[in-house]
C-alpha cells in the first residue's frame, strides 16, 4: 500500500470493503433463492446440486479428491453427499484401476438425466437473476471477478 496519501488509501480501502460486503450479500441472496428453488422444484440441496453438477461436467467421473478440490471442500464434506447419491441410484462409486484405495465417482444414466433436467431449470433461474444487468456490465463483471481471482492467487 502506498502510504504517501493515507486519506486516499483509506478511502480506497473503504471502497474495497464495500465491494466485498456487496458481493457477499449478492451471493448469499442468490444462494438463498437457489436453495429454496432447488428444494421446492427438485427436493434437493445446493451442496448435492453442486456435486451432481461437477460429476455431470466430468463424464469419465472424478476421484473423491478431485471432486473435493473442484468444490473447494474437504473429502469428508463430499463423502456423505456421494453416499446418498449412490444409495439413490444417481451415482456409481468404483475403485480406481491404478489405486485400489481410491474411488472414482460418476453419474448413472438416471443421475445424468436428472442433472440435465435440473441444469436446464438452474440456467433459467440464473438468467432470471441477472436479467436486469446490461450485457456490457455482465462482461465487465466477469472481467472483474477474473481479476479478483488472479489477485487472490486462485487463477483458473
Amino acid at each position: 500500500m502506498n502510504m504517501a496519501d493515507p486519506v486516499e488509501d483509506r478511502e480506497l480501502a473503504r471502497q474495497r470493503l464495500r465491494l466485498w460486503v456487496s458481493m457477499l450479500k449478492s451471493v448469499r441472496s442468490i444462494e438463498t433463492e437457489l436453495r429454496g428453488r432447488l428444494r421446492s422444484s427438485f427436493d434437493t440441496t445446493l451442496p448435492r446440486f453442486d456435486v451432481l453438477a461437477a460429476l455431470h461436467a466430468a463424464p469419465q467421473g472424478l476421484t473423491m479428491t478431485d471432486l473435493s478440490q473442484q468444490l473447494m471442500v474437504s473429502n469428508g464434506n463430499v463423502t456423505g453427499i456421494v453416499d446418498r447419491l449412490v444409495a439413490d441410484g444417481m451415482a456409481l462409486r468404483q475403485n480406481e484401476e491404478t489405486d485400489r484405495r481410491a474411488f472414482r465417482i460418476s453419474l448413472t444414466e438416471a443421475g445424468r438425466a436428472k442433472m440435465t433436467e435440473m441444469l436446464e431449470e438452474h440456467h433459467g433461474w440464473i438468467d432470471e437473476f441477472f436479467a436486469g444487468i446490461p450485457e456490457h456490465d455482465l462482461a465487465r463483471g466477469i472481467a472483474i471477478m477474473m481479476d479478483l481471482r488472479h489477485s487472490c492467487g486462485r487463477a483458473v
